[in-house]
Parts: C-alpha cells; structure tokens; sequence
C-alpha cells in the first residue's frame, strides 16, 4: 500500500481528500502545518507529499528547501514524489515549486478531488 503525506491546514480539504485517498487504498497520514510536516518527514517515508504551499508555521517553500538538505542525511526522501496542491497558480510559484524540487504542481481550484488521485496514481506507477 502507497502512503501519502497529506500537508494542508484547511479541516474541510483535509476530511475530504482523507476520505478519498483511503477509499482509493492509500495509507494517508495528516500534517496541519509545515512543521509538523517536517518532523513526520524526518521519522517515517512516503511515497508521495500532497504539499500546500500557505500553511502555519512553515510555509511548503520552506518546506521544499528543508527537505532538500534533508535528503543529504535520508536517502529515502529522494524517492519520494512531492505533489504540491496550492491556490497559488501564478507562472512564478509554479517554476518555483518545481525548481524546489517538486514533482508536480496542481492549482486546488482546478481539480475535483478525483483527478487529484488520478495524477497521484500516475505519478506513482
């Protein structure tokens, strides 16, 4: 079974795309803010982080930056596919993102939580 990091703060997305990820035989597990993304990160692997860039504490940019020097002393991380899923959708954060390191980048308010799994699927086959 795939597990995915799912790291977003809005309870109603969160409750959703939960819901649909397991119904779709993912293992998910929840980060609300960036830093308790960052210290699941460092104890367990995944195969793919659904990463929202606006998030408390540490925003995903940090997030992408901190997982870069990470992947220095975890190996695991490079294998892990990052799939950022923002409502910022300018060319700007887009190249950002991927020059980050991302795999993907998806603007939430263009896809329905289906196609959102979908792109996941393929990603990870």
């Amino acid at each position: 079974m795939k597990k995915i990091l799912l790291v977003e703060d809005d309870p109603f997305l969160i409750d959703i795309y939960q819901k649909k990820l397991k119904d779709s035989g993912f293992k998910v597990e929840v980060a609300k803010d960036g830093e308790k993304a960052l210290e699941i990160l460092k104890e367990k692997n995944f195969d793919l982080m659904l990463l929202d860039i606006v998030l408390p504490k540490i925003d995903g940019w940090k997030i992408l930056e901190e997982i870069r020097e990470m992947k220095k002393e975890k190996k695991d991380l490079e294998k892990m596919k990052i799939l950022i899923w923002s409502n910022l959708g300018e060319k700007e954060d887009i190249k950002k993102g991927l020059s980050l390191g991302a795999t993907s980048y998806l603007i939430k308010a263009n896809f329905t939580p289906s196609e959102v799994v979908r792109e996941i699927e393929k990603l990870l086959k």
